[in-house]
């Protein structure tokens, strides 16, 4: 498949004006309004006529549809291509391809204790032959060579918690963390060492890369603050720091998907760069509050409030206009800026009014020289 010969030439000067809105949160400065990033991933194919799936199986077609359809709702002058479950493929996963979602783990690596010792740490020589290095350095090889502009490399590393417990599957992880703590620490530890060779080679192939990780199954419905106290924050905060000295960074992306309001105070003295963007989903049933991140991280970190992803599956434009103003009109004075968000991956068939309706909030209550 030829993919640039499917889509006309992207428009610079929409992609100056948004440059100078997203760099404007970070730069401490103001532009025009405040950025929207609904977490685009697999909309971007169905919106330009493809499958779900073609998004994670053809990187370079998944890659330019998300470039263009940002263009389409005014959205993030950047490209990011990602997909599920990085770096664990290297260590014995199998990804089954899906009709309607992303790739899901086929099989476990773990199916009995004494499997955890077994485990080999992959280093950089095997990462680089490996098929996360391989499928990422597609879409970013695109990216650098068909839309140098909108280029920006990422060191994706999924939160250690949930990834270290893919090993073994999920319910025998908590089992772990009920019977033998030491094994699930051991699964994470050695997720966290192989992404931190894995975010070292992209560096390497790309130079600086903005580190992508966080905390989603370890959050407030699934497990106690002390049992996420033991796994997740000091990984976080390591994988950060490894990735940091391997070449990877200074920009990081905290993903902290789900509910987590009995736990994130427990993520307060990570590593924050002067490029960090942190994200919370929920707060309990309701996204988490944006004057709430502002008193905690806005002093840290730009902050990325969010409106309900499961308001993007109605026909309901309006509720999501409703609350993302209530976002906007709590946080968008945070001092280190403000991105307005989802609680996660916009949903791939979710009707272009709904993500209209999250701009134009941006629009409305988050224009400068309006507050």
């Amino acid at each position: 498949m030829d993919v640039p010969s499917l889509f006309p030439p992207l428009n610079k000067e929409w992609h100056k004006v948004s440059k100078k809105r997203y760099s404007s949160q970070f730069m401490r400065g103001e532009f025009d309004r405040l950025p929207v990033d609904p977490m685009m991933l697999a909309h971007s194919t169905v919106a330009c006529g493809y499958r779900i799936r073609d998004f994670y199986e053809n990187p370079q077609l998944g890659s330019h549809c998300l470039a263009y359809i940002q263009e389409l709702y005014d959205l993030l002058p950047v490209t990011k291509y990602y997909f599920s479950h990085p770096w664990l493929t290297e260590l014995g996963l199998v990804l089954k391809p899906m009709e309607f979602m992303a790739p899901v783990p086929d099989n476990v690596v773990v199916n009995d204790p004494e499997d955890v010792d077994k485990l080999h740490v992959p280093d950089m020589a095997e990462i680089e032959k490996g098929y996360t290095y391989n499928r990422l350095v597609e879409g970013y090889t695109y990216i650098q060579k068909n839309m140098p502009e909108r280029f920006v490399p990422m060191a994706y590393c999924p939160e250690p918690v949930g990834s270290g417990a893919a090993l073994c599957g999920l319910e025998q992880f908590l089992m772990f963390t009920i019977t033998e703590m030491d094994l699930a620490q051991k699964l994470v530890r050695t997720y966290v060492d192989t992404a931190i060779n894995g975010a070292a080679a992209i560096a390497k192939r790309y130079g600086m890369a903005m580190i992508s990780t966080g905390a989603v199954f370890a959050n407030s419905d699934i497990m106690s603050p002390e049992t996420i106290q033991q796994l997740s924050p000091h990984n976080v905060e390591y994988l950060v720091k490894q990735a940091f000295l391997k070449g990877a960074g200074p920009q990081v992306f905290y993903h902290f998907c789900g509910n987590h309001a009995e736990d994130i105070h427990l993520f307060q003295n990570i590593v924050y760069a002067p490029f960090t963007i942190m994200h919370i989903g929920y707060k309990g049933q309701q996204p988490f509050p944006a004057d709430i991140m502002k008193d905690m991280f806005g002093k840290k970190a730009t902050i990325m409030p969010s409106v309900d992803t499961k308001l993007f599956t109605v026909p309901n434009p309006k509720a999501i206009y409703e609350q993302a103003k209530r976002q906007l009109l709590g946080g968008r004075d945070s001092p280190n800026g403000f991105i307005l968000g989802t609680c996660c991956e916009v949903p791939p068939m979710s009707p272009p009014g709904n993500i209209l309706a999250l701009v134009r909030a941006a629009e409305d209550f988050g224009r400068f020289g309006d507050w």
